[in-house]
């Protein structure tokens, strides 16, 4: 067991489908079941382009972390709904540039946990968390002593947001957000893309699809003004600013327009804590 983890005993669901095990199957692994198999059929109906914006988002996180930790010296990333183990993930993508860089990981779907524990046991400089993402400060009682607060942290929301809901209380993406830039050391970065739509019937056809599906443990689809106010008291790296995803500092030449998914994009970018 890596870093300071505790047993995790909830039964993996079977029957309902999970977005880390459909975010899996989109990126072609095999960590799912029929179940997600379906959903994921489902919700290419609606967003063809679904699978090319999974796989663009993980080159996406694969940049942003490389760039973070080889560019801007950060040793030390918070990653909140990590996901499935699947091939660079953050610590492999952080420790090819820093040996020494740390890596906690966040999530609150069994499957994920367990098999994150299962790959990263003998990684002492990773730690699997089993908590909902909107329990800032029970992720920081965790992670007190195994990050060094006096340095930056990166912390990662990279398509989760679109997961939760909007709300009135602290549990709202905005009011998660601001909490946790507020917790980060100075120097510290935040990065945040999640999926966006200006057609409106695609809006609310994925949101309505995803939150029948997984039994009302969805958000909604967004506009890109909305991700924009997540940034708000935050200094964005710029260029290249708020983006599709697939426009962050590419490897390679950007797709044409015409290639381009015209359903929905994951929009977003990586800003700077301002304390």
């Amino acid at each position: 067991m890596a870093y300071g983890e505790k047993p995790q005993s909830r039964p993996i669901d079977t029957t309902t489908p999970s977005v880390a095990r459909m975010y899996d199957f989109l990126l072609g692994g095999s960590q799912h079941y029929e179940i997600d198999r379906a959903a994921c059929h489902d919700l290419l109906r609606i967003a063809p382009s679904t699978q090319q914006l999974a796989r663009s988002n993980r080159e996406f996180l694969r940049r942003v972390v490389r760039i973070l930790a080889r560019d801007k010296k950060i040793t030390q990333f918070l990653d909140h709904g990590s996901g499935l183990p699947t091939q660079d993930n953050v610590h492999e993508v952080a420790q090819r540039i820093n040996h020494n860089a740390k890596v906690a990981y966040v999530d609150s779907d069994p499957m994920v946990l367990a098999h994150g524990r299962t790959q990263l046991h003998e990684n002492d400089n990773v730690m699997v968390i089993d908590q909902d993402m909107r329990e800032t400060e029970k992720i920081k009682a965790e992670i007190g002593r195994f990050f060094d607060w006096r340095e930056p942290i990166a912390a990662l929301f990279v398509s989760v947001l679109h997961c939760l809901p909007d709300a009135s209380d602290e549990s709202d993406p905005g009011a998660l957000i601001e909490r946790v830039a507020t917790l980060l050391p100075p120097g510290s970065y935040v990065v945040i893309c999640q999926l966006v739509s200006e057609d409106p019937v695609v809006r609310a056809g994925v949101t309505r699809l995803m939150d029948d599906a997984t039994h009302g443990k969805w958000g909604r689809v967004r506009e890109r003004h909305e991700v924009a106010r997540y940034f708000e008291g935050m200094e964005i790296m710029d260029p290249p600013g708020l983006v599709d995803v697939v426009d962050w500092y590419p490897d390679n030449t950007p797709p044409p327009d015409h290639l381009r998914p015209t359903d929905w994009v994951e929009w977003g970018g990586v800003a700077k804590v301002k304390h």
